[in-house]
């Protein structure tokens, strides 16, 4: 089954998190954009919500030995790992630089190669730095793997006790959370708001979607239209405008997840005219990572020392060109290089398959 409208919402939310970070070149006046879009900073936690939900709806029941478990490990890295290398070889070339004193830099601590290990074994979203080093939205990619290695706990959890344990499960996690936070783990013993340790703030998100799909099996009860599940979303997005509580808006993205995948499993044609988005929306994670590296061509380099200075062009119409240029570049990796690079990866140590070998 394909879920078209989540991977339209999460189009939608890699754009918004791209905008709200181009925006900081913004010149005075910006603030009020910037305000706005940092309010919708939460549809983060969708990303792995909608992941959990994903990764639980296909692998749950495929997940039972070792190696059903390295196989799925194996498939993951091969997704998300190639992508992360290649930005991250970027700034690791630029952390270079700053340290060899050929480039000046306001952020000594982002460009610290003593986190480049952590970086690189996908390690630095358990607390273990303190800044956002190098790409610093790939703290992301960290918080994926560490749901991924803790998967088995959940697909134990859904055998042994369905889902009540998933609920007890996600209780107890939280409430572990809480505990952290207000020993000073998280910022502003706020766990909802975690990044350099954001790895335990998205697995709270990825059971959240374990329970979705696990709901989604069950069918509590049908739902034939979309408009139920616009409506909570609605709902969480007013909630995180507001600044209601944070648990409001994860609430609500729940809800919304499970009424728009019970209309779109009842009704899988009814999300058809949106095939035409979904080349783009393949490319979500291309933009929300390719973004800062983007960023330091067009705007630290481009915009700060050329285009700003001569005054031929306004900032927002200059700040499309960016925007535009990663969807480009995030299209053109995902079909030239992540493909072919995570196809490596994900054959690397399989013997051939019969057919593979009757083919060659």
């Amino acid at each position: 089954m394909h879920y078209r409208i989540f991977d339209c919402w999460r189009l939608t939310a890699a754009i918004l998190v791209m905008a709200y970070h181009y925006l900081y070149f913004a010149p005075p006046g910006g603030e009020v954009y910037i305000d706005a879009l940092r309010r919708l900073l939460p549809l983060l936690d969708m990303f792995f919500m909608i992941s959990g939900f994903l990764i639980a709806g296909r692998y749950a029941g495929k997940v039972s030995t070792p190696r059903d478990y390295g196989l799925f490990l194996q498939r993951r890295v091969a997704r998300l790992y190639p992508l992360h290398l290649a930005t991250l070889t970027f700034f690791a070339a630029i952390g270079v630089a700053v340290a060899l004193g050929l480039v000046e830099t306001t952020e000594p601590e982002r460009w610290n190669l003593a986190y480049l290990p952590l970086h690189l074994l996908a390690l630095h979203a358990l607390g273990l730095e303190d800044v956002l080093a190098f790409n610093y939205p790939s703290w992301s990619i960290g918080a994926e793997f560490f749901c991924y290695a803790l998967f088995p706990l959940i697909v134990f959890v859904a055998k042994r006790a369905g889902l009540v344990g998933l609920l007890a499960l996600l209780a107890i996690w939280i409430a572990g959370l809480e505990i952290a936070g207000r020993n000073g783990l998280f910022p502003n013993g706020n766990w909802l708001e975690a990044d350099s340790s954001g790895a335990y703030r998205a697995f709270a998100d990825f059971t959240i979607g374990a329970i979705v799909a696990s709901l989604l099996a069950r069918r509590p009860f049908e739902v034939s239209s979309h408009a139920p599940g616009l409506a909570a979303l609605g709902f969480a997005l007013t909630a995180m405008l507001c600044e209601w509580s944070g648990y409001i808006a994860l609430a609500g993205l729940a809800l919304a997840m499970l009424l728009t995948a019970l209309a779109e499993t009842a009704r899988p044609d009814s999300t058809r005219r949106l095939a035409f988005l979904m080349p783009l929306a393949r490319v979500s994670f291309g933009i929300y990572l390719i973004h800062p590296v983007m960023e330091t061509i067009f705007f630290s380099i481009l915009w700060k020392r050329a285009v700003q200075p001569m005054e031929t062009i306004g900032f927002y119409a200059f700040w499309l060109l960016p925007m535009i240029a990663t969807v480009l570049v995030a299209l053109a990796s995902e079909r030239w290089f992540e493909r072919r690079f995570g196809a490596f990866l994900a054959s690397a140590g399989r013997a051939p398959s019969p057919a593979t070998i009757a083919s060659a």
